[in-house]
C-alpha cells in the first residue's frame, strides 16, 4: 500500500503524504472521518493548494515504515510529509534504540530529497514504567531538534484520556476525537504550506 489520494485538488497540487500507522489510517472509521480526510477539507476551505495522499497503515511499526518510505517517496513525491510512527512500537515494548534509528532515518532520507517533514509524536500508558515512557517521549523531542523540523509532542492531547472520544479498544480515537487530532496537527503544519492558493 503506498498511498491513497484523499482530495479534490488537481494530480498538479503538491502533495502532502500521511506516513503513519492505524492512528492516521482511519482505524474504526467510516470513510472520510480520519483526521488525514479532515486536513484536505480544511486544505480546501482555506484555498491551500495541496493535495493529501494517506499512506499509513494499520499495525505499522517503525521498522516496516523505513521499508516502505523509499518507494512512497518516489511515486508521490511530496511537498511535505508528516510522519506519524512509534505508537506500535511502543505497545509492543520494542527496542527504543531501534525505534529511534527508524525514525531518524526516515526523517533523514526524506528532508535528503529535499521534502519537508512534521513529526507526530505519541505518548505510551503509564503501566509501561517511567523509565520505558520518558525513554519513549524523548525519542521524538531529540529528533525534532537534532533534525530541526516541527513536532507535535503528543497526536491524542485532549482525547486520549476522553473515553467518549475514544473506540471501545481505548486505543483509538472515534470520529467524534478525529476534529481534535487535526487541531492537534494545524498549528505545527500550517507554517509549512505557505500562502493560501499559492504552490510552495
Amino acid at each position: 500500500m503506498f498511498g491513497q489520494p484523499l482530495s479534490a485538488a488537481g494530480n498538479s497540487a503538491p502533495v502532502i503524504l500521511v506516513f503513519g500507522d492505524s492512528l492516521s489510517a482511519g482505524y474504526g472509521l467510516r470513510t472520510g472521518e480520519g483526521w488525514a480526510n479532515l486536513l484536505g477539507e480544511r486544505l480546501r476551505k482555506e484555498r491551500h493548494e495541496f493535495r493529501i495522499v494517506n499512506a499509513s497503515v494499520s499495525g505499522e511499526t517503525t521498522a516496516g515504515g523505513v521499508a516502505r518510505l523509499p518507494r512512497a517517496l518516489q511515486t508521490h513525491q511530496p511537498a511535505i510529509v508528516v510522519l506519524q510512527l512509534g505508537a506500535n512500537d511502543g505497545l509492543r515494548a520494542l527496542s527504543l534504540n531501534e525505534m529511534r534509528a527508524n525514525l531518524d532515518r526516515m526523517i533523514t532520507m526524506t528532508k535528503a530529497a529535499d521534502h519537508k517533514v512534521l513529526l507526530l509524536g505519541i505518548h505510551m500508558p503509564p503501566n509501561y514504567g517511567p523509565r520505558y515512557t520518558a525513554g519513549f517521549d524523548k525519542i521524538y523531542q531529540d529528533l525534532a531538534a537534532k533534525h530541526r523540523v516541527p513536532l507535535v509532542p503528543f497526536l491524542l492531547e485532549g482525547v486520549a484520556l476522553e473515553p467518549r472520544l475514544m473506540l471501545s479498544d481505548g486505543l483509538h480515537p472515534n470520529a467524534q476525537g478525529q476534529p481534535l487530532l487535526l487541531e492537534n496537527v494545524w498549528p505545527k503544519l500550517a507554517p509549512l504550506l505557505g500562502k493560501p492558493g499559492a504552490k510552495p
